[in-house]
């Protein structure tokens, strides 16, 4: 693939919105993360990535001036429904931080997602502040609530998406169409996983679990170890033939009996990443890196339109 446009994306973690940029046309410049098992699984599945492991409030942006886009997946807890929604009192809330960047940077179009918590009512005000600042700097703006379903992921998984892009461009940018074809099952999507250690009840599973996966939740570092999420996604799981009370490190055994658990491989091709991508770390720290992730195909779907727009007209000076 031709690199065309160059980013600096922020909280990387394991790199799912890194690698959809990346198969959307875009190098990167840099990628700032503040966990060494995320860095290190960056680093593992591309050496030449310029990672920066450390804090995103001690990165200066102004040597990135001229990078084409800022992205990041800014953390999700001032915002989730799982939390208290203390948004702008939550120290962990980064949309700031990432607006200083911006203003540093002044690329040519910005990319941010969250949870879905996000456009709740209780964050209007919040929302028209960012707003208001980025069309300070010279962005056109707009949120929108993604399924990964609708982009080839078999999970549920909504996702808000903030997208600013220079008044000079914003004509020709619009947001990606959902597939016409509907994702694989989860019996459709590991089936092969399932069985390769020679289940003899794999078939007989790949029926049942016939739908798409529930959001996966887990990930926090509140948690005590790698599930599948509260009581109701656990029940969710169970419906479609998933033990969700933990991770198993290998596939069922030949003579296995009952409900499966999911191994870390198989949330990763629930999330979308390629089998190819490994992931450092034990099982908790690799399945909170999954977890946690943005679905490559869905940003790869976001940062294709972003490219089509910043690709429709010649580049412009940034003052």
């Amino acid at each position: 693939m031709t690199i065309e446009f160059s980013s600096l994306e922020i909280c990387s973690g394991a790199g799912g919105q890194a690698l959809g940029l990346e198969m959307a046309g875009f190098g990167h410049a840099g990628l700032v993360e503040i966990e060494p098992p995320a860095c290190a699984t960056l680093r593992e599945n591309r050496p030449h990535w310029n990672v920066i492991e450390g804090d995103v409030r001690d990165v200066n942006g102004r040597p990135f001036r001229g990078v084409d886009l800022v992205a990041g997946g800014v953390p999700c807890p001032p915002f989730s429904k799982a939390g208290k929604q203390l948004g702008a009192d939550d120290e962990r809330d980064l949309f700031p931080e990432a607006i200083r960047l911006v203003d540093e940077c002044r690329p040519q179009a910005v990319m941010l997602e969250n949870v879905r918590g996000l456009l709740d009512p209780v964050f209007d005000d919040y929302r028209a502040g960012v707003e208001r600042q980025l069309k300070k700097l010279g962005y056109n703006v707009g949120w929108k609530l993604l399924h990964a379903s609708d982009y080839g992921v078999p999970q549920l998984r909504p996702r808000v998406v903030f997208v600013g892009i220079r008044k000079t461009l914003a004509a020709d940018f619009s947001w990606p169409e959902p597939h016409a074809i509907a994702p694989l099952t989860v019996g459709e999507t590991l089936y092969d996983l399932m069985g390769s250690r020679g289940w003899r009840g794999v078939n007989q599973w790949k029926e049942l679990a016939n739908a798409i996966a529930p959001t996966l939740v887990g990930g926090s570092k509140k948690h005590g170890g790698p599930d599948l999420g509260p009581t109701r996604a656990k029940r969710a799981w169970a419906s479609i033939g998933v033990d969700g009370m933990g991770l198993w490190d290998e596939p069922p055994a030949e003579d296995f009996v009952g409900l499966p658990r999911l191994t870390p491989r198989m949330t990763a091709r629930i999330q979308g990443f390629p089998d190819s991508w490994k992931f450092v770390g034990r099982k908790t720290a690799a399945y909170r890196q999954i977890g946690n992730a943005f679905p490559p195909p869905v940003a790869a779907a976001v940062a294709s339109q972003i490219v089509h727009a910043l690709s429709s007209v010649p580049m412009v000076a940034v003052a």
